[in-house]
């Protein structure tokens, strides 16, 4: 009688292909799905699957993991939820190509854009590199509970040709430009996924200064496109202000036309332009029925900041009254907002600032809401601050505070920024189901004092799948193809995000029923004690890593089989001759 590594039995195996489930085993061996259907034989491990899905591991494409994979193994929060496979380096910010005396250059970049402090980021990064295959090689030698990939950031091959130059946002010159291809053509000749760069105000050092490659020129990013085709691999990401939307996307086209390389820009919907979106989409619709290899990379749930007294902002922290006390130890901030007379004092302050967000978005009551148990990220207008504040007959800052400084203090409010201008989830639906949409954005590893989405993956299964009520759900075998099959050829990961003899064991088994996203909470286990936002789930029952199960019940077991993916991965032999 045949004995297999592992077999999940009885499961709805949601194949990761878009089509519709069905009830089978499936067997792994050496790290390989070699069997479906009704297996015979034993497993050495046997996972009881039945009234639970089965489904791929899932592939996240856009997360910032760069400093944590320097000195962690554990790629969290993302590898708490069903994610095996994540694509690092984005948004043009990284950590090589870098000279020694560049390191505290690309760490404020990094704290500013991403929000990991500089404390945690100097005493974590070991700089064991310069050139980005040294960073590869350094990488190469480590052990994750997650397979990674990582992009050539374009700030640090800027700075690296450049210096002081690229840092200031001056332009390239030929010469240079066609030293940042060499390097581009290097990088991805040794490993790595891509290149991406960013053209957006909100990127910024952690002094103020715009992101080094905020207005590099078109021929600078064809040039570096040039090198990646010269390689014949790599995938470009781009993220912009999209401020002349028509001329923008005209430029991704025609750098995606010269350089025949696949291009995802980020997209989302802003209170400044609720229907902006729809032009950019439309474009790159157009651009794929030409036959351009262009997708927009979209976001299930809006892009929110959680403000708490733990956490890096609040509704206060323009205060006076509240930065006298801002950096006391936590226990006893609590104990001072609790105390009647200061608390009078604050509620009677005004915001001190001439930062818009600061002055402006804390003071957005009719827009923020209290983040509660079950967590639900598409809240309706009763659920405004505003609302809770009128329902108490009390003022919106006083509803607010009230709401902080519950659950000892941790209470958190969501104020969405993205994608919730009109307080409803329908743009993205939208997005979502748009055939040149990939699933992304999700940012694990960074903003980890304000934001907290590296649990997108479980969002897709919770709200758009089993328990959204204020709109139609999405089937869920279209959602688990977009977060598999769909991300992972998108990144040319060939041999994985399909449940079929061959492919990777790259499994998840859920119980559906009883998935559940938990509140965020706050973890102090960055280097030099840093803080980090933590958010997980229940109903992971098991995840399986090139078939080593690496989380039971929700709990790692310690296995670390994921390695550096150095560029494209091919698809199985098996399964191409099935073919």
């Amino acid at each position: 009688m045949a004995t297999h590594d592992i077999i999940l039995r009885g499961g709805l195996v949601f194949d990761g292909s878009g089509a519709a489930p069905r009830e089978m085993d499936v067997a792994v061996n050496g790290g390989v799905i070699t069997g479906l259907g009704k297996v015979n034989g034993k497993g050495r491990e046997e996972i009881d699957a039945r009234g639970q899905i089965v489904t791929p591991g899932f592939v996240d494409i856009h997360t910032h993991y760069d400093g944590q994979a320097a000195w962690g193994s554990e790629i969290s929060p993302s590898s708490l939820h069903g994610i095996t496979s994540v694509v690092m380096g984005n948004c043009g910010v990284g950590f090589a190509p870098c000279r020694s005396q560049d390191h505290d250059r690309l760490i404020r970049l990094m704290e500013g854009v991403e929000d990991i402090p500089f404390p945690v980021l100097a005493a974590g990064l070991p700089w064991a590199w310069e050139s980005f295959p040294d960073y590869l090689d350094f990488l190469g030698d480590r052990e994750f509970d997650v397979d990674l990939a990582a992009q050539l950031p374009h700030a640090a091959l800027r700075v690296y040709v450049m210096g002081d130059r690229g840092a200031n946002r001056e332009d390239a010159t030929a010469a240079e430009i066609t030293e940042m291809a060499r390097l581009a053509k290097e990088a991805v000749m040794a490993g790595a996924i891509g290149f991406s760069t960013s053209r957006t105000l909100n990127h910024r050092t952690s002094d103020g200064q715009p992101t080094p490659t905020l207005t590099a020129s078109e021929a600078e990013l064809t040039g570096i496109a040039m090198g990646l085709a010269d390689a014949g691999r790599g995938v470009l990401q781009f993220v912009s202000d999209f401020n002349d939307p028509q001329k923008e996307a005209a430029m991704l086209r025609r750098i995606v036309e010269a350089s025949g390389r696949p291009l995802s820009v980020s997209l989302a919907q802003a209170d400044v332009a609720p229907e902006g979106w729809r032009m950019l989409l439309g474009a790159i619709e157009q651009a794929a029925e030409d036959g351009l290899p262009m997708a927009a990379q979209v976001a299930p749930r809006p892009v929110g900041v959680l403000l708490g007294l733990e956490l890096t902002l609040n509704i206060f922290s323009a205060h006076p009254v509240f930065r006298k006390i801002a950096d006391l130890p936590f226990d006893e901030k609590v104990r001072r907002l609790n105390d009647p007379v200061l608390r009078a004092r604050l509620l009677a302050d005004e915001p001190v600032t001439d930062n818009p967000f600061l002055k402006v978005m804390l003071r957005s009551f009719g827009k923020m809401f209290q983040l509660s148990d079950p967590v639900d990220y598409e809240p309706g207008p009763e659920r405004t601050i505003e609302a809770i504040a009128a329902g108490r007959g009390v003022s919106n800052e006083e509803a607010a505070l009230d709401l902080m400084l519950e659950r000892g203090g941790r209470g958190m409010l969501y104020l969405p920024f993205l994608n919730y201008s009109q307080g409803s989830l329908e743009p993205i639906r939208a997005m979502m189901e748009s055939p040149v949409s990939l699933p992304g954005l999700s940012d694990g590893g960074a903003h980890v004092g304000m934001i907290c989405d590296g649990s997108f993956t479980t969002t897709m299964l919770t709200h758009w799948g089993r328990d959204r009520s204020r709109g139609p759900k999405l089937p869920l075998e279209y959602l688990i193809h977009r977060q598999t099959q769909k991300t992972a050829n998108w990144m040319g990961f060939n041999d994985r995000g399909l449940i079929a003899p061959g492919y990777r064991a790259d499994l998840n088994v859920i119980d559906l029923t009883n998935l559940k996203l938990h509140l965020p909470e706050v973890q102090y286990d960055l280097p030099a004690g840093g803080r980090r936002l933590m958010q997980k789930a229940s109903g992971y029952t098991a995840t399986i890593l090139a078939g080593q199960v690496t989380f039971r019940d929700g709990k790692p077991t310690g296995a670390k089989p994921g390695r550096l993916l150095r560029g494209a991965q091919a698809a199985p032999m098996r399964a191409m001759a099935a073919e």
